[in-house]
């Protein structure tokens, strides 16, 4: 088998950020000796989660059996994930934005055996629904559960109840016409119907979608993890992932101290 050098587009700061995380875990369970230790271990969760690299590759390269390359990622998920703020807890931080933007993405998965509630009418495929928000500078903030592709955007940020929390914290949100009819603080463009827009709806419509294009930024920063290229697990493990990301991401950026 041939191998090559690669590169993960990601700072130290993340992985020692991780690598922490990991080694704080074994201390706490007192761990007996593994096959990497936590920075080589945090470097292949990397691996798996921004490059989308498969076990059977991470195995060759760190010379490690599918299985344990599957097992050390799943724990590295694991507690990421449980380190991922609620949205009562982001919604601290929301509240003293100067607006909010809400947008939903579809992350494509493999087809399941109840494949109907998974199908995304609107992108043509399977999948799991997304509810992010963005900060006035497109910066990704939260992320929400993942829900099958078949629900609405109106109907996640409901189900999520994002619509009643933003409402409560009095922020202005800017959302695409997927959440038309949430009201609250949750502005949406006017939508074209028999009649032609009027001047001035065309103008707030113009002006809403120069700042719903930040929240897209958002969208591109949670995809820019390959893994969610396209989901090759149950799609239960869609959340975990989401939120182990969110962590990752927010390392990333330095926004939070460790």
């Amino acid at each position: 088998m041939l191998s090559y050098p690669a590169t993960i587009p990601l700072s130290s700061r993340t992985l020692n950020h991780l690598a922490d995380r990991i080694r704080g875990h074994r201390k706490q369970r007192r761990s007996r000796w593994r096959r990497l230790d936590p920075g080589r271990q945090a470097l292949l969760a990397l691996a798996h989660l921004r490059n989308g690299d498969t076990y059977t590759r991470l195995a060759a390269g760190f010379e490690i059996g599918v299985a344990t390359a599957w097992r050390y990622v799943q724990e590295a998920i694991t507690l990421l994930a449980t380190a991922a703020n609620d949205m009562a807890t982001a919604m601290d931080r929301i509240r003293r934005l100067a607006y909010a933007i809400l947008d939903g993405t579809l992350i494509p998965i493999d087809r399941v055996a109840d494949q109907k509630p998974y199908y995304s009418g609107k992108h043509k495929h399977h999948g799991m629904n997304v509810q992010v928000i963005a900060d006035a500078a497109g910066r990704l903030v939260w992320a929400s559960p993942a829900l099958p592709g078949s629900a609405h955007n109106l109907t996640a940020a409901r189900t999520h109840r994002i619509i009643d929390a933003l409402t409560s914290a009095d922020v202005l949100t800017s959302a695409d016409k997927g959440h038309q009819g949430a009201r609250g603080t949750v502005w949406t463009p006017f939508k074209h119907r028999r009649t032609r827009l009027a001047r001035r709806h065309k103008s707030v419509n113009r002006h809403h979608a120069k700042i719903r294009a930040l929240g897209e930024r958002a969208v591109s920063a949670l995809k820019s993890w390959k893994t969610l290229t396209k989901l090759r697990c149950c799609p239960r493990r869609a959340t975990p992932i989401v939120q182990a990301i969110l962590v990752l991401q927010a390392a990333e950026d330095a926004r939070y101290p460790r």
